[in-house]
């Protein structure tokens, strides 16, 4: 089974999926490690590693030790093409279409491409659209785009529909790391209730309710890593898991 099956019989089983986001810079190895198995005890459903910048060296030695520690399914969520590691069991394979940026419409995964396939790395086509979310986050800076308006959510449905249309298997709709505004209720609603595709939301996620709230509004996925950046807290991902999961 692939994968993104696994993610699909997730949802299907559970309602939504919680997939808990690790930063490699956020601490060292062994810190990461022990926040994968924190999550795995905690009952999140994916382990993502990745984010938009890397500064730490050595990215695959850390897949490797995760994918060791824990039995969940481990994703990449890539920056650009120095976070690929064939320890993974899959890649989110991202194309900002929210932006005009050649290189990361097309160009980062055209350079990518071959490597997945020598590693026989799953991809797992995405459609990553980026909200405003009242500051200017990380990715917006490395990505050189502008994020969507949040209150045009009809906009964000465009964006939506045209990658669904191209192919892709899911989209990613993201305030960005720390964002002071999470993606809004209303632009979650109208993109799920316009797509047949599985909605991923993150990006400044702060409580419980917060995701439970996402949930109720067509969110498939809901992602959660700065809300346990330092904390490690096993109850606070039980509560996130909780709150996510539906049935």
């Amino acid at each position: 089974m692939s994968t993104y099956d696994s993610l699909l019989q997730i949802r299907d089983r559970r309602g939504a999926g919680l997939l808990a986001l690790l930063d490699p810079d956020a601490g060292d190895k062994e810190d990461l490690v022990a926040a994968a198995q924190v999550a795995q005890a905690s009952d999140a459903d994916v382990i993502l590693i990745g984010g938009s910048f890397l500064l730490s060296a050595d990215f695959d030695r850390l897949v490797r030790e995760i994918k060791r520690a824990v039995d969940l399914p481990v994703v990449i969520f890539p920056a650009d093409t120095t976070m690929i590691s064939p320890s993974a069991d899959a890649l989110l394979y991202l194309s900002l279409v929210s932006g005009r940026n050649p290189e990361l419409l097309i160009g980062q995964q055209v350079k990518a491409a071959p490597i997945l396939r020598a590693h026989g790395l799953e991809p797992i086509a995405t459609g990553y659209m980026l909200v405003e979310s009242g500051r200017m986050t990380t990715v917006e800076f490395v990505s050189n785009t502008r994020p969507l308006p949040r209150s045009k959510p009809d906009i964000a449905v465009a964006h939506a529909l045209a990658a669904e249309y191209m192919g892709m298997k899911c989209v990613y709709l993201d305030a960005g790391s720390g964002a002071d505004s999470m993606v809004p209720v209303e632009m979650i609603q109208a993109v799920s209730q316009a797509l047949t595709i599985p909605v991923i939301v993150g990006g400044g996620i702060q409580s419980p309710d917060d995701a439970a709230e996402r949930v109720a509004a067509g969110a498939d996925f809901i992602v959660i890593g700065t809300a346990l950046e330092g904390r490690r807290d096993p109850e606070l991902v039980r509560t996130f898991a909780n709150a996510v999961h539906t049935s």
